[in-house]
């Protein structure tokens, strides 16, 4: 089936009505796609799933009629009439496929990503889409497994024979063999290629070499299909991911393996499933955007008396209940110094008077930060946008004394984005 490419990015409104597409800022989707699209959200909400709810939002507006929102979840949503959606993510300044680069170099932050190794400078973003990224990342992963050489082992295996080998399945043998009295239905293991990891490998090329459209991927497909010969597709894939090996003969398959989940189970961060959805790759970006700086910030710090703590559980707000988590903590036991920092993939606004789009929730939980860890350097992180240069010095101060900071990331240029915000605490690289 042809695929139909949708682009739109954060929060920007899907409407059926093409007139109006232009007058409010809006993406055209026809008229049976939005119908399967707000079926989806409208089941998902109702099964209370508290994630569903962040995917999308349906509303209507007047002269335009019902509309739907995407909110802060990116990357790709199939539907099984062959139109992709495809949500990029709002980054301020640069191209669109300078976007989509930056977009890649975070996906390679976050925890449960695949791949963390690859070049994106070298994936042809302007001509593919982030689907057809995501299978040209999977083909570099099973190229260099190849080039390493595919590992053998012994697998289980069952089969009904006219020698008895292995041990019996008395259950089947019932079943199969009652009246063929000289057939064992066995199980016994093998030695070869046809293991569990290979298996679950040559379906995700096989699936993949169905869905893609790129020419390049579909002939590096059918490239790394030929070194699977001797290996069957799997029969029951959730069988395979159980027997696969955690050992060091294995590690070779692991990110590869990791990649088949994303594929095969739709692994990424959505509950999304059923008749509506053919394939639903999407990432959450205030999760995406934390790691892209938590983990920049500790490639950066190479001062040996700090320490830095992603997701930090010290402390509660009451005796063992509501966990108090900022996404970053920086320590230095020698200066007894702390610096808190709290990220938001949110954009601001340059308005004073509306406290920059800042809410109130978010205050509370920056001062309840410095109460318990007794520091007053709290900053809170926002990406850039066209409304701040990205100096501006914002800082709030309550009547005790408690100061929060707002500091702009650049995400295209996150390390000297991160050197200027070290410089703002007086640490050098």
């Amino acid at each position: 089936m042809k695929k139909k490419l949708v682009e739109l990015r954060e929060y920007e409104v899907i409407t059926t009505n093409k007139e109006m597409c232009k007058q409010i800022g809006a993406v055209h989707l026809d008229k049976a796609s939005f119908s399967q699209l707000e079926n989806l959200i409208i089941t998902y909400n109702e099964s209370n799933d508290a994630d569903a709810i962040d995917f999308f939002s349906i509303s209507s507006q007047r002269n335009v009629g019902k509309v739907i929102r995407a909110k802060n979840y990116v990357g790709v949503l199939q539907l099984n009439n062959g139109v992709q959606l495809q949500i990029l993510p709002k980054i301020h300044g640069g191209t669109q496929d300078n976007s989509k680069k930056t977009f890649l170099k975070m996906l390679k932050t976050l925890r449960d990503f695949p791949s963390k190794t690859f070049n994106e400078s070298n994936v042809d973003t302007e001509k593919m889409t982030i689907f057809e990224i995501f299978i040209r990342l999977y083909i570099q992963e099973v190229q260099r497994l190849v080039k390493r050489g595919l590992k053998s082992s012994y697998y289980g295996t069952e089969d009904n024979l006219k020698v008895y080998k292995g041990k019996m399945d008395f259950a089947k043998q019932i079943k199969y063999n009652a009246v063929h009295k000289e057939q064992f239905y066995v199980q016994y293991d093998e030695f070869g290629l046809n293991r569990p990891e290979n298996r679950l490998i040559k379906t995700t090329l096989v699936k993949l070499s169905k869905e893609t459209e790129h020419l390049e991927n579909m002939k590096e497909l059918r490239k790394l299909l030929a070194n699977f010969e001797q290996v069957e597709s799997s029969s029951t894939i959730e069988k395979d991911f159980a027997q696969v090996k955690s050992d060091r003969s294995s590690k070779d398959y692991e990110t590869t393996i990791n990649w088949s989940k994303f594929f095969l189970r739709n692994q990424s961060f959505t509950t999304f499933a059923g008749t509506s959805v053919a394939q639903a790759l999407l990432f959450p970006m205030d999760r995406v955007f934390e790691d892209y700086v938590g983990r920049n910030l500790r490639r950066i710090i190479q001062q040996n008396d700090w320490t830095i703590s992603l997701q930090d559980r010290q402390y509660y707000l009451f005796e063992k209940q509501f966990s108090l988590r900022p996404d970053i903590v920086l320590r230095n036991e020698i200066e007894q110094r702390s610096i808190i920092i709290d990220t938001k993939w949110k954009v601001l606004k340059n308005s004073p008077r509306s406290n920059y789009g800042i809410s109130q929730a978010d205050m509370y939980q920056m001062y309840a930060y410095a109460k318990k860890y007794g520091t007053n350097e709290i900053w809170l992180l926002y990406p850039t946008n066209d409304e701040f240069k990205g100096n501006e010095e914002i800082c709030f101060t309550s009547d005790d004394g408690v100061q929060v900071k707002v500091f702009f990331v650049d995400c295209h240029r996150i390390k000297e984005s991160l050197v200027e915000l070290m410089d703002r605490w007086g640490l050098e690289i």
